[in-house]
């Protein structure tokens, strides 16, 4: 999935004796990135592409998937139109499906 950003200004940033550099809040925040995350590094062109990359617990890696995420963005539709169906409780949720809850 391919982002556009839009040109901003441009921001420096001093490198540090051990090869490090401190990225300014606005970088942060375009790549959706905080303390502790990983971030990638391409080199293409003579140009460095910087992307965040957020970790995530392996039991929740499910939920990014491309299948996981069209019947998310379906679902999401689905509200914003009004249709759907509201349940009192998950109860009546697993009673409309058809699935004994328990």
């Amino acid at each position: 999935m391919a982002t556009s950003m839009r040109p901003g200004p441009r921001l420096r940033a001093r490198l540090r004796a051990k090869g490090q550099v401190t990225l300014p809040p606005t970088i942060r925040e375009a790549l959706h990135i905080d303390t502790g995350d990983d971030v990638s590094f391409e080199v293409s062109d003579g140009q460095v592409i910087l992307r965040g990359l957020r970790a995530m617990p392996a039991d929740q890696a499910w939920y990014w998937t491309p299948e996981w995420q069209a019947g998310e963005q379906e679902a999401d539709q689905e509200i914003a139109s009004g249709e759907g169906t509201i349940h009192k409780n998950v109860d009546a949720m697993f009673d409309a499906l058809g699935i004994e809850n328990g």
